[in-house]
C-alpha cells in the first residue's frame, strides 16, 4: 500500500513537471509561430516594404541576389514579369500566414492539452515551414539579421518540443549517451 502511494505521488509529480514544461513550450511555440504570421502578413500585404538584409525590401534583395540583375531595371523593362514575381511573393506570404495560424491553433488547443498528434504536427509542420524560408533566403542570397530569426525560431520550437516529447517517460528528460 505504501509503495502504491509512493508510485502515485511520483506519477503526479512527473505529470506536473511535464505540464509545467508543456505550459512553457506552448508559449514559446506560440511566439515563434506568431512571427511567421507577422512575416506572412507583411509579405502578402506589403511585399515592397518588408525589410531584408541592409533594410532594403526583401523582394528587391532576393531578386537581385538570385538573378544578379537590377529589380528596377526588370520593373521598367518587363513590368508584367515584375508584377508576376510580386504575386508569387504575396502567395508565399499567404502560405506562411496560413501555416502560422494553423500552427497557433494546434499549439493553443491540442498541444496545450497534451495530444500526441499535435506534437508531431508541430514538429513536422514547423520544420518544413522554417526550413523552406531558410532555403529561400539562402537560394536568393538574402540573409540578414531578420532572416536569422528563422534559425532562432526553429531552434526554440525544437527545444520546446524536445522537452515535451510524448515518447519520453513523463517527467524525465532524455538522457545523453556517451
Amino acid at each position: 500500500m505504501a509503495n502504491d502511494m509512493k508510485v502515485s505521488q511520483e506519477s503526479r509529480a512527473s505529470t506536473s513537471a511535464m505540464e509545467r514544461r508543456r505550459h512553457l513550450a506552448w508559449i514559446v511555440i506560440l511566439i515563434a509561430d506568431a512571427g511567421l504570421v507577422a512575416w506572412g502578413s507583411m509579405a502578402a500585404a506589403l511585399p515592397d516594404h518588408l525589410p531584408g538584409p541592409g533594410g532594403a525590401p526583401i523582394l528587391t534583395v532576393g531578386y537581385e541576389g538570385f538573378s544578379k540583375g537590377s529589380w528596377s531595371e526588370l520593373a521598367s523593362k518587363s513590368p508584367m514579369t515584375a508584377k508576376y514575381i510580386v504575386v508569387l511573393f504575396r502567395m508565399y506570404g499567404v502560405f506562411n500566414l496560413a501555416f502560422g495560424l494553423m500552427a497557433i491553433a494546434i499549439t493553443v488547443t491540442a498541444f496545450r492539452s497534451g495530444e500526441r498528434w499535435a506534437w508531431w504536427a508541430l514538429l513536422v509542420g514547423n520544420t518544413i515551414a522554417f526550413v523552406s524560408a531558410m532555403t529561400y533566403d539562402r537560394t536568393v542570397n538574402a540573409i540578414g539579421p531578420f532572416e536569422l530569426s528563422e534559425y532562432l525560431g526553429l531552434a526554440v520550437i525544437c527545444g520546446a518540443l524536445a522537452v515535451t516529447a510524448p515518447f519520453l517517460p513523463a517527467g524525465r528528460p532524455a538522457r545523453s549517451t556517451g
